[in-house]
């Protein structure tokens, strides 16, 4: 099983990442939220993954953080979920917000993603009820990139960010001062950016 990915991100489209780890490309494929906070072409990236092993394929998913591979898990274990349906949940919720319109029983919520239907969403509040819990802490935080950024993106996290801006304003500080940037000075416009 391979549980993460540490290396170059050489390639995106609108749903998936090129990652060369070693001088081999793996394929994978990510929500919109973990694709938004992966970085430029050419940074180092970090993912959490999930290896879906089918007949006629073998698919690698990929999470910018535990909560959010958590998330997927419980999700495709929802009969009629399979990993590019729980991607474009997770694409509109986060694993928080997931939680929350399970624990409500919000089907419109969950209905907002692509190919969820009514009568799926229903399905899937049913089914995850008491099985997904709100998240939070270190296991809630996005590690997109190696490094400074994930040193900075920690750093926001602590000082009471939400994860997705807190990545949003580590990828803007690290897109205006380049991949070199040192960890204060990347933290400090990250700050800034982030208050805007």
């Amino acid at each position: 099983m391979i549980a993460r990915l540490s290396g170059n991100l050489v390639e995106t489209t609108a749903d998936s990442a090129v990652i060369d780890v070693g001088g081999v490309g793996y394929l994978v494929h990510l929500s919109g939220k973990t694709m938004a906070a992966l970085g430029p072409v050419g940074g180092e990236v970090l993912i959490l993954t999930e290896l879906q092993v089918r007949e006629d394929a073998w698919t690698l998913f990929g999470f910018g953080s535990a909560a959010e591979r958590d998330a997927f898990r419980s999700l495709t274990s929802v009969q009629g979920v399979g990993g590019r349906l729980a991607l474009a949940i997770l694409s509109i919720l986060s694993p928080d917000e997931l939680a929350r319109a399970v624990g409500q029983g919000d089907k419109a919520m969950i209905g907002r993603a692509n190919g969820v239907g009514p009568k799926l969403a229903a399905r899937i509040a049913n089914e995850l009820q008491g099985k997904l819990g709100v998240t939070g802490g270190a296991g809630a935080t996005p590690v997109p990139r190696a490094g400074a950024a994930a040193d900075a993106l920690s750093a926001l996290a602590n000082l009471g960010f939400r994860p997705a801006e807190a990545s949003a304003a580590v990828n803007a500080a690290q897109d205006e001062l380049g991949p070199d940037a040192g960890l204060d000075a990347l933290v400090r416009l990250a700050l800034r950016k982030a208050a805007k």
